[in-house]
């Protein structure tokens, strides 16, 4: 099983842009979908990105669609989220999660989780 250790969130302006990391330790890391959600106050979790296990597929939320991109370092075991010209709404706490052998929009399916970092955007 992986551990999931997020970073890279931060106060910005809006149309500003963020990298956030999401650091894999553990075994088997190519058998697992890495996803991106977010959480904002008072809401569910949200799906933004996921990065399919098999064949590195990328899906985004219609809401990030253009704006975001995932993308992955094998070599580090690292998924990063690229996240350009910010908007207020993205405010949230982002949380990656990891599933083996499938991919899911459904934050329930996914066990293994980071801590989250958080995103703010604020003029």
């Amino acid at each position: 099983q992986v551990q999931l250790v997020e970073s890279g969130g931060g106060l910005v302006h809006p149309g500003d842009s963020l990298r956030l990391s999401c650091a894999a330790s553990g075994r088997a890391f190519n058998i697992y979908t890495i996803a991106w959600f977010r959480q904002a106050p008072g809401k569910e979790r949200e799906f933004v990105a996921f990065r399919d296990w098999n064949g590195g597929v990328n899906n985004y939320a219609d809401s990030v669609k253009g704006r975001f991109f995932i993308s992955t370092n094998n070599a580090k075991n690292t998924t990063y989220l690229q996240m350009n010209s910010l908007k207020p709404e993205d405010t949230a706490v982002y949380y990656c999660g990891a599933r083996a052998f499938s991919s899911s929009y459904d934050s329930q399916d996914y066990r293994i989780w980071g801590e989250g970092t958080q995103v703010t955007v604020s003029s």
